[in-house]
């Protein structure tokens, strides 16, 4: 019987800057390569298949997933990202499963509650390191998913794992220094740790794979965020289109294709040209960033200086309109600020009740919660918080406390 051989995308379709998975660094610990998929094909379907990414189906995204069956949810968003993150990758000629697999992964470290649950945790960690939902990502990928007999983690390509790291840039420059997001705050200390045993290049962006998943997840949580709030009620219409001269015209664009035509079907017509006005002009700006620097490789990329998966200046400038009118219109709507302040303290309670009572954790946790010191406790704590679910967080705090909040 003849022996399958391994898969590859026809590479010379692929531009030369594309992360090729028949080269890639490989994965921390040394595995055979499937007869039938690419590194990055495997990296993607051990995803799909972990524990964490099921968990995202009950994982808020903005509303708690009992406010209403359409919102939409951690995981619905995710595989948004991925469809979005797969376009980008396919029009720039570069590899569509790893963009895949970085998207799918990108919010598995996120806890209950959203950002609501982030804050929470990252408060009550202040003393012990902090909580930061991209290194609880790595974690996830590389420590806490418990599946497999000669590894921690899902053991993924070097290339997703550095997706998964640097979507969003480097971490810090030339000099060691943080930077972006981590300026204030400095590298989270599971990112710095993990770098020691598998370095990944902080000082340098990702492959454009993963700033094509980065982009993706901006596209999808405006687009849609925006959508889930006319919906819910948050704002109307009228208030978009006076605050965001985008949104406006894309709206006269389809009152006048459609006169009269029923809110429902105003909202949807409105989100999809959303999406379409922001791919398009990602990939008309990052096609002239790519032809502008010429890369012949993915170090090329790496070594760039500054993202070339990117929108326009122009659109830059709407999503900021656009995302100062979310923030103040729904994520700080009354409304959904109840809802998650009552989420943080809820979080903030667990963690209190479980950091001074490690025996009220389920067993394995309490096992590894023996013999070690209190940063160490309140770390596994956290990871144990962070892995559940809006639902699961509810049910422990009524096991914990007698009581469970009402959340609405």
């Amino acid at each position: 019987m003849k022996q399958p051989t391994t898969v590859n995308p026809p590479t010379e379709l692929l531009a030369p800057y594309a992360c090729d998975p028949a080269h890639s660094r490989g994965r921390l610990h040394a595995e055979p390569a499937s007869p039938t998929r690419t590194e990055f094909q495997r990296d993607r379907d051990r995803i799909i298949h972990s524990t964490a990414f099921r968990r995202l189906q009950y994982k808020t995204q903005v509303f708690i997933y009992h406010e209403g069956d359409h919102y939409r949810t951690r995981l619905t968003h995710t595989l948004e990202v991925s469809q979005l993150a797969r376009a980008l990758a396919r029009s720039l000629r570069v590899d569509e499963d790893l963009a895949e697999a970085v998207a799918l992964a990108h919010d598995l470290g996120h806890p209950p509650f959203g950002h609501a649950g982030e804050r929470a945790l990252d408060r009550v960690m202040a003393p012990f390191g902090g909580f930061d939902h991209n290194a609880q990502s790595l974690r996830a990928v590389t420590q806490l998913e418990r599946r497999y007999a000669e590894f921690d983690g899902l053991n993924l390509s070097w290339e997703a794992v550095e997706g998964i790291v640097k979507h969003n840039g480097p971490l810090i420059d030339a000099g060691g220094n943080a930077i972006g997001a981590y300026a204030k705050s400095g590298v989270p200390e599971p990112i710095l740790d993990y770098n020691t045993e598998q370095e990944l290049g902080l000082h340098l962006h990702a492959g454009i794979e993963a700033q094509a998943a980065a982009l993706a997840d901006d596209i999808a949580y405006n687009s849609h965020d925006t959508d889930d709030g006319l919906r819910a009620g948050l704002f109307e219409i009228a208030e978009l289109e006076e605050a965001v001269p985008f949104l406006r015209q894309i709206v006269a664009e389809v009152r006048e294709r459609y006169p009269g035509l029923e809110r429902n079907r105003l909202i949807h017509e409105t989100t999809r040209r959303v999406i379409t006005r922001l791919v398009e002009d990602a990939l008309t700006e990052s096609t002239r960033r790519v032809a502008s620097l010429a890369p012949r490789s993915p170090a090329d990329v790496r070594a760039a200086g500054h993202q070339l998966v990117a929108f326009s200046e122009d659109m830059t400038a709407a999503l900021r309109d656009l995302r100062a009118f979310l923030f103040a219109r729904m994520y700080r709507h009354s409304r959904v600020k109840r809802v998650m302040d009552e989420a943080e303290q809820a979080v903030e309670r667990i963690f209190a009740e479980l950091l001074a009572r490690p025996d009220r954790l389920p067993a394995e946790w309490a096992h590894a919660c023996e013999a070690t010191d209190r940063t160490h406790r309140a770390r596994i704590v956290a990871d144990y918080i962070a892995g559940m679910t809006d639902r699961f967080a509810m049910i422990e705090h009524r096991r914990l406390f007698d009581e469970t909040p009402e959340l609405r």
